[in-house]
């Protein structure tokens, strides 16, 4: 029996229905408006910022230094975004939600830079080796 053109149509019609529709997700996310929604998120249920005993300071409050790191950002100091994000990342006292905020800001920012960094653009080098010398250092 001889195949008709028609029959792998339906198949390729899916993959294409696929394909479509997992790259409509895939857009990039901005990274001020998803720093943004977790300043929001790590202001609503931010937790009491306890002493530490060495320097007897507070912790930095999260929303605060979100809403720094959003300012570094904006001004080109990539690298201090990054070193305040990964501080404020490695505080135990978040809850899920606030984690997962910071978690998705976080994502969206690096991704920023990453590609900032591929373009060749030095303070984002410059931030993507601070940020890898910081996951390697936990």
């Amino acid at each position: 029996m001889l195949s008709s053109p028609m029959t792998p149509r339906p198949l390729s019609l899916a993959l294409a229905a696929i394909v479509v529709i997992g790259l409509s997700g895939c857009g990039k996310p901005d990274p001020v408006a998803e720093m943004e929604k977790a300043a929001v998120t790590l202001e609503k249920t931010a937790p009491s910022a306890p002493a530490t005993a060495a320097t007897a300071e507070p912790a930095p409050v999260p929303a605060r230094e979100v809403k720094q790191a959003i300012t570094d950002f904006k001004a080109g100091k990539l690298e201090d975004a990054v070193t305040r994000m990964q501080m404020l990342r490695a505080q135990p006292t978040m809850s899920p939600d606030q984690r997962m905020a910071l978690q998705d800001s976080l994502g969206a920012m690096m991704t920023e830079i990453y590609s900032m960094a591929e373009k060749g653009d030095p303070r984002a080098i410059a931030a993507v080796a601070q940020y890898e010398k910081m996951q390697t250092a936990h």
